[in-house]
Parts: C-alpha cells; structure tokens; sequence
C-alpha cells in the first residue's frame, strides 16, 4: 500500500492511501494486512442482510446434516471482505471498477477463520477514451491463516495517472 501525507495546512499533514497508475507493476503481489477473522454473527447478519435465505449459512442444526457438518460462511460475504482488504492497495484512487471475471470458490470457509488478501498485477494500459487514466488488471487471492486459497477473482480499474486523482483536485 502506497502511504503518502499531503500538507494541508502550515504544521498539518493528511495521510492518503492507494496508488496512481504508475505506481502499479506488473507482476508486483500486494499482500493485504490486516487480516480478519470471520464470526457467526458477520454471517448470519451478512446473510439476512442480503436476503440470502439459504439455511446452510444461518442454521446450525441443518448444516450439521451437510458433508460441512457447521455453517459455512456465506461466499458473496467472504468476497466483499476480500475485495474490501485489497482497497487500500488497489482502488483507493480508482475512479471505478470496470468488471469482475473468474470469480473462483474453491475451498470452503467458516466461523472461526483467519483469511487474508493478496493481489497480483496482470496487466495495465493508458485509458483510451480517458485522458490521464489507465486501466489495471489484478488477480486477488483469498487465502487461510493456515495457506488455503479458498477464493480468487479478477478484476479491472481505471486509475488516475499521478496528479490527477480527485484528491489532487479538490481539498479532500
């Protein structure tokens, strides 16, 4: 994660976060720190929350039934948090996310776990229709306290290029 401070005022400074395109290198992994460890209650809130009446993630006594023998944590949650970790590396200056591809589950996750993010840059390239933006390509990984990838996806942004993100316009 990119960690700067903007002077702001005589003696007071403002941390920002995140990277302008040319910050980002292909090939560069980006671990993401901190960690979370995942609880019942994020799930069966999350769960609800969305309308996901699935009771594998809400009712124990029906998951006790299933080859998972507990509730697994709900995947568009394990998602959000993953996506959400890599934020402050990836797309904290992002104008926007331009798509999501081969989002992958591929190992289960529950109450209890301890899952962490990294991200990998596949590619960038200037904007072609948006003067001084670019277009970065990632591959973020969910991965287990104990190394299990349990989930990945790609995804594309368009970043600034230094000196023209929002916050180098306005006094944010």
């Amino acid at each position: 994660m990119v960690k700067t401070l903007r002077k702001v005022g005589e003696n007071r400074y403002r941390e920002t976060f995140g990277r302008s395109y040319e910050d980002f290198g292909i090939g560069d992994v980006y671990e993401h720190r901190p960690g979370r460890t995942l609880t019942q209650n994020d799930n069966t809130w999350f769960t609800l929350l969305t309308m996901n009446t699935h009771p594998l993630h809400f009712d124990a006594a029906f998951a006790e039934k299933t080859e998972f023998g507990r509730p697994l944590m709900n995947s568009t949650f394990t998602l959000a948090v993953v996506a959400g970790m890599s934020v402050s590396d990836v797309s904290q200056k992002a104008v926007a996310n331009l798509g999501w591809t081969d989002i992958k589950l591929t190992a289960p996750v529950f109450a209890g776990d301890t899952i962490y993010a990294e991200t990998e840059v596949l590619e960038k390239r200037p904007s072609n229709s948006r003067p001084n933006h670019g277009i970065v390509t990632v591959r973020t990984r969910g991965v287990k306290a104990d190394g299990t990838e349990f989930m990945s996806f790609v995804r594309s942004v368009l970043v600034p290029f230094e000196g023209h993100g929002v916050e180098d316009m306005v006094n944010y």
